[in-house]
């Protein structure tokens, strides 16, 4: 049974009265007594700006240019702000697609890559499942291990977030053939099948995931991305099931009951789709979602959603993927936002990347056997891997994720200050820790409110349809925080 605290237990709210008067503060701040430790932005130029634009029309001859906002003078960008190409410093809220752990040219990760280590690796990149380092297993393996989420007991280093979750399912099929052939080899009939793409080698068998999931464009993983048409279009799919997703009805503490329901569908629906695929010979072997659907629309549910799917993927004896990528290293408050949920059992894989600087895995049982089935020629890099660890050693050492956590309490309650104050402009906020979002009423309003915060010298993401995500640094503060609402709500005032 649901209780209704869950829907409000993850937000921090301050009473009306205090939100307004937080806002109020914010914005007299804004003015000219905030003080942030990296400096304040400064725009010389519409962003993007001329030379951007240059640059652009240059590079649109030769190059797909379409998803280009602006260029950046990275050697010139630091902490939390971005340069970008015209001189323009921005507060990066976006993180370049929230892949930045400690912001721009930190250090510590620049000493890491700067390092002999890393310079060797570099020049002699390692088939690492053939030829991996003498000390491979203590400058790699150990650095991820240390932060692997409770119950993991092996990771497997890839590329990117997309090839992670590709071999993930990999892993979740082979799991579940392995239980249906129990402790005999290969017959000759799958061996000699499998090269022609027949059954009984190539199994039909699915991947459940839900709608508005984004989990990559490669080509299992774009069977289960559902966020935007144009990802698909033209792209062969898999006849794989799609759960419904929450659409949670906000403020959470308003609407309880209804959101109880609707998480209650959508774990029907699961259990429901669960039973049609097998009755039409496609069983499904493995569950996939995201914590929280970024691409999506920054979609949440609750933590005893989370909780109870996992007891349905234990008793269909299915695999449970869990995909990190977007929200683990510390994105939610948590090192891993699945953490939040208070799981009786982990999930059976988690997959990571962007922060992480590598892409990879973890498993919470064993490998599939026999060995080799899981391989491309890298299987990671150990060269990004001597920045993962000097990142992590610099979280850990500093307390990152805590104090990360307090900014996204700050952002939380100016957020629905902000949403109390503009109703006809915002809805809808919403966040676990410092991974929050916002709706403007409308896509034109979301619009025209990142286009005039960029003038003003921040820049945020979007997602989904009518959102605008932000995806902070672990070096974000407080004062950031304050900061950033105090823009928010002077841009807000002007189009009120």
């Amino acid at each position: 049974m649901l209780r209704a605290s869950a829907f409000t237990r993850r937000q921090v709210l301050l009473p009306a009265k205090a939100a307004r008067a937080l806002v109020c503060r914010q914005r007299n701040d804004v003015a000219g007594s905030i003080k942030l430790p990296d400096g304040l932005p400064d725009v010389k130029t519409e962003v993007p700006g001329p030379r951007s634009k240059e640059l652009l029309k240059e590079m649109t001859k030769k190059v797909e240019t379409g998803t280009v906002s602006f260029f950046v003078d990275i050697q010139k960008s630091k902490g939390n702000f971005v340069m970008d190409a015209d001189g323009n410093r921005l507060l990066d809220l976006f993180s370049q697609i929230a892949s930045l752990p400690l912001g721009y040219n930190h250090p510590a990760l620049l000493e890491a890559a700067g390092s002999s280590e890393a310079t060797m690796h570099l020049a002699n990149r390692a088939a690492l499942g053939v030829h991996p380092p003498s000390s491979f297993q203590q400058e790699a393996i150990e650095a991820l291990m240390a932060v692997a989420p409770a119950g993991m007991k092996e990771v497997t280093p890839m590329m990117c977030g997309s090839c992670a979750n590709e071999n993930a399912y990999k892993v979740a099929f082979m799991w579940y053939q392995a239980k249906r052939r129990g402790e005999v080899p290969f017959t000759e009939e799958e061996v000699s099948s499998c090269m022609l793409n027949q059954t009984p080698g190539s199994p039909k068998l699915s991947i459940l995931s839900f709608v508005g999931a984004f989990h990559g464009r490669l080509f299992g993983t774009l069977s289960t991305s559902h966020s935007r048409a144009i990802h698909k279009l033209d792209v062969p799919a898999l006849d794989w099931p799609i759960a419904p997703f929450p659409v949670l009805k906000y403020p959470l503490e308003k609407y309880a009951a209804e959101n109880e329901a609707e998480e209650k569908r959508c774990l029907q629906q699961v259990k429901e789709l669960i039973s049609k695929w097998s009755d039409k010979g496609c069983p499904v072997a493995g569950i996939v979602i995201e914590p929280i659907q970024a691409e999506g629309g920054d979609n949440h549910a609750s933590s005893a959603f989370f909780r109870q799917l996992r007891q349905i993927a234990k008793e269909a004896d299915v695999a449970m993927i869990v995909d990190e990528v977007q929200t683990g290293c510390g994105a939610t408050g948590k090192m891993w936002a699945h953490e939040h949920w208070d799981l009786s059992h982990p999930p059976d894989i988690v997959t990571f990347s962007k922060r992480m600087q590598i892409g990879g895995y973890y498993l919470s049982r064993g490998r599939p056997q026999p060995y080799g089935r899981i391989f491309n020629t890298w299987l990671g890099d150990l060269a990004h891997l001597a920045v993962t660890r000097a990142a992590l050693k610099y979280i850990r050492d500093n307390d990152l994720v805590k104090h990360s956590a307090e900014a996204g309490n700050v952002l939380q309650a100016g957020f629905h200050a902000l949403e109390e104050k503009y109703p006809t402009l915002l809805v809808k906020a919403r966040g676990l820790g410092p991974f929050t979002a916002i709706d403007g009423r409308s896509e034109e309003i979301r619009n025209k409110l990142c286009h005039d915060m960029r003038q003003e010298g921040v820049y945020v993401g979007v997602c989904g349809d009518v959102s605008i995500r932000l995806r902070p640094m672990l070096i974000f503060t407080s004062d950031h925080a304050k900061f950033l609402l105090s823009v928010f709500d002077k841009v807000l005032s002007k189009m009120a």
